[in-house]
């Protein structure tokens, strides 16, 4: 017994030697397979890079926070932004691996998240949201056949493949894209049309200078209101509950970018105030249509919320999209119409070369092509988005640096944007630049995302820009008006200094 307990006890101190040594081989093998961390810098404990990134954003400096970043460090580099270890990889490589890759995902800042929820469709990634997306384009578009739901059959063909944890995200995405896909945004136009000449007639017609960026603010949310969620102006409630939801979503974008700090007197303190006040106007709008809903009032295809509605999403997974898709929907377009009247205003010979009196119907909107160059030339100068967060799922490597899990990414707009060698004299503004896009090298321009993560409005974008710069053109005049410099800042949007005044002047061959 004692030799065979002897015998035993030295089998398994050899065997544990060894599986010591095999163990300590693999490790040192795959530390030197394992390539270096992207150099940088983390700064210090929590702080990292964040308030310097964020003091040079709001100083509409953040190109040059980054110029001098990536001068020092490279393409490809780490920091410390929010507490948290971060990789940005610079120019169009960066930007298509980020778009291709299944193991980078988005990511919702925590001071975004506590605004805005996180029940939305932002948080589908992966091949989770590939394979939505391909639900999605195979229902046929609005209204479904007599007597048969499209949210249903879209349900059921989710739970056939497998997304039974996403049904709801992936049905709200599909509310979202059946409502501004290109052959549906055709329904629009009219209500588009409608919005933009009742802003001009009340706002601009009896004025002799405007305001222009807070009147592009209430004109893309009035074409939001109206278009896309229905809110009528026929009663003195309707109208208090735009008036509202505007004066709250104004409070709350503003900490979307904040540190999330919810302390008395704070100002994401403020912002959440307006959070929950605004949430509690669009719970409202969704009891409300419920109601309609179920007594044969209404249908779901009258708008996104019914629509949400009848798909049989919970009342805080509709109230959490609604909220995403009232500041997707009219803040990004607000700026992308004020910097273009800006532009245009300083370049005259664009400015002529869309004043022509350019038709309005949905079979000539894509004859708009000048006009739509100078709106992508100035989405390319001034994008509305100045970066986007995402995540690793997985450790990731790139340009020779490896990524660990768990890190955050961020993806910026102007690094290719503001590029020379893409765009020559890339500073000055010439929409011609985008009257042929063939020679332009791919994943540099981006306003509008890409991959699996292009965002579903960018042809309504397209729509509503069309529709108001046409009518501002045709029906105006205008210069910057004494003492506006144009400059601007960003809190968290692109915003001018002074609101971009001009001075306007009617034109006497204006028609309604």
């Amino acid at each position: 017994m004692d030799t065979s307990a002897t015998w035993i006890m030295v089998a398994a101190a050899v065997t544990f030697v060894a599986v010591a040594l095999a163990s300590l081989r693999i490790l040192r093998t795959s530390s030197k397979k394992m390539k270096p961390l992207p150099p940088g810098s983390f700064g210090l404990p929590l702080v990292g890079q964040t308030l310097s990134l964020l003091r040079a954003l709001r100083a509409n400096a953040g190109d040059d926070w980054l110029g001098r970043w990536f001068a020092t460090y490279g393409p490809v580099t780490r920091l410390s932004y929010f507490g948290c270890p971060t990789a940005i990889l610079a120019g169009a490589s960066g930007n298509k691996f980020i778009f291709s890759s299944a193991s980078v995902a988005p990511k919702v800042p925590a001071s975004m998240a506590m605004m805005v929820g996180r029940r939305t469709i932002r948080d589908m990634a992966g091949d989770e949201h590939r394979r939505a997306l391909h639900l999605v384009s195979t229902v046929p578009p609005c209204p479904p056949t007599q007597g048969e739901k499209m949210p249903r059959r879209l349900a059921a063909a989710c739970w056939a493949a497998g997304l039974t944890t996403s049904i709801t995200r992936s049905s709200a995405r599909a509310m979202m894209v059946q409502f501004l896909r290109p052959d549906t945004c055709k329904r629009h136009v009219a209500g588009v049309d409608a919005e933009v000449r009742r802003h001009l007639g009340d706002q601009w017609h009896v004025k002799a200078t405007v305001a222009v960026m807070p009147a592009m603010k209430d004109l893309t949310f009035d074409v939001m209101c109206t278009v896309l969620f229905r809110l009528g102006r026929d009663s003195s409630k309707s109208e208090a509950i735009r008036c509202e939801l505007s004066a709250e979503f104004q409070q709350l974008v503003k900490g979307i970018t904040v540190i999330p700090l919810n302390l008395p007197f704070t100002s994401f303190s403020k912002c959440l105030a307006a959070s929950r006040r605004g949430r509690r106007a669009v719970a409202g709008i969704v009891q409300e249509r419920r109601i309609k809903l179920e007594t044969g009032q209404s249908s779901a295809a009258n708008d996104v919320v019914t629509h949400m509605i009848a798909e049989g999403l919970p009342d805080a997974e509709i109230i959490d999209n609604v909220v995403l898709l009232m500041i997707a929907a009219h803040d990004t377009t607000a700026a992308l119409l004020t910097f273009l009247i800006r532009h245009l205003d300083a370049n005259r010979e664009a400015y002529d070369k869309v004043e022509p009196d350019e038709p309005l119907s949905w079979e000539d909107l894509s004859k708009m092509r000048y006009t739509w160059a100078a709106a992508l030339e100035a989405l390319r100068l001034v994008p509305p988005v100045f970066s986007v967060l995402r995540k690793t799922t997985a450790d990731i490597e790139f340009g020779g640096y490896h990524i660990p899990k768990g890190w955050q990414m961020i993806q910026t707009m102007s690094t290719t944007q503001m590029d020379a060698a893409i765009f020559p004299e890339p500073r000055r503004f010439v929409p011609e630049r985008f009257e042929d896009t063939s020679a332009m090298p791919p994943f540099c321009f981006i306003p509008f995302g890409g991959g699996p993560h292009v965002c579903p409005g960018n042809e309504f974008a397209r729509v509503e820009t069309l529709v108001a710069v046409h009518y501002i053109v045709t029906r105006f005049k205008w210069k910057l008006a004494s003492g506006c410099d144009g400059s601007y800042v960003r809190f968290p949007l692109p915003y001018p200094s002074q609101g971009l005044h001009i001075d306007i002047e009617p034109r006497h061959h204006q028609t309604n």
